[in-house]
């Protein structure tokens, strides 16, 4: 009943064999992100080969400089597919260059507004860059808002849980040195939480260092699990339902 809300599997070495070792796993569900144009196809493509594995459509802030109508225009078009059930990773991120913050925020609210004409939901992407996220969800009135590895405080995530929007942790929880994301986890309500790995990325412990994959969400679950102090299966089975609800996804 394990769902991985956010996992690049197009770019892990073996995608595949990705997906295969997930439903070993116990991973029911697999909701893969798009971080820029060239992604849209491939991603499609490997939704479409197995049950089970959605897509994101949209572009990530470091390739905002990109973004163009004829983007749009395609991101429109593609989610006629019943596979997208959202749109992102789309967002803001400081991290290496606050340069092209007007480049981003507008790509950022090109999203947006993409997403409620659709009627879909929004998977954020917020690196060093929460003030500005929030104002620009605040002023888009964006409604479904899923944030993605999430980053800030424990007093951030309350503000967001506030105006409807939900949070989501993966492998970050489980490293002995994430007091804050460890904080956040203890605080945030199991109604508002979801799992991810965002692999192939941040593997979770045992594994860091290694190729994430989609196959270790259950050591995210089971760290969560054992922070807030519940059993495993009422993590698994409520961010399972939340993840369901977010992104309407039905039986297939």
């Amino acid at each position: 009943m394990l769902i991985d809300t956010h996992a690049h599997i197009n770019m892990l070495t073996n995608p595949d064999l990705g997906i295969i070792e997930a439903r070993n796993a116990g991973v029911e569900e697999i909701i893969i992100p798009s971080a820029c144009e060239n992604d849209f196809e491939r991603i499609l493509e490997l939704c479409h080969k197995f049950e089970k594995v959605y897509a994101l459509l949209g572009v990530h802030p470091e390739d905002c400089e990109k973004f163009s109508d004829e983007t749009a225009k395609k991101i429109i078009n593609l989610a006629k597919d019943k596979k997208v059930v959202g749109i992102g990773e789309i967002g803001l991120d400081y991290h290496y260059t606050k340069e092209n913050k007007d480049i981003q925020k507008h790509c950022f609210i090109n999203q947006i507004e993409i997403a409620k004409m659709l009627k879909l939901p929004i998977v954020v992407h917020d690196r060093d860059a929460h003030f500005d996220t929030l104002e620009i969800l605040k002023s888009e009135k964006a409604q479904r808002v899923l944030l993605h590895c999430f980053s800030g405080s424990v007093e951030f995530m309350k503000e967001c849980v506030k105006l409807g929007y939900k949070i989501a942790l993966g492998g970050v929880v489980t490293f002995k040195n994430a007091k804050v994301i460890k904080e956040v986890a203890y605080n945030v309500d199991l109604s508002d939480l979801m799992l991810e790995t965002d692999c192939p990325y941040l593997a979770p412990h045992p594994f860091r260092g290694e190729e994430n994959s989609p196959k270790y969400i259950g050591f995210v679950a089971k760290e969560i699990a054992k922070i807030k102090n519940i059993p495993y299966d009422s993590v698994v089975v409520q961010t399972a339902k939340n993840a369901r609800e977010f992104f309407n996804l039905e039986e297939e």
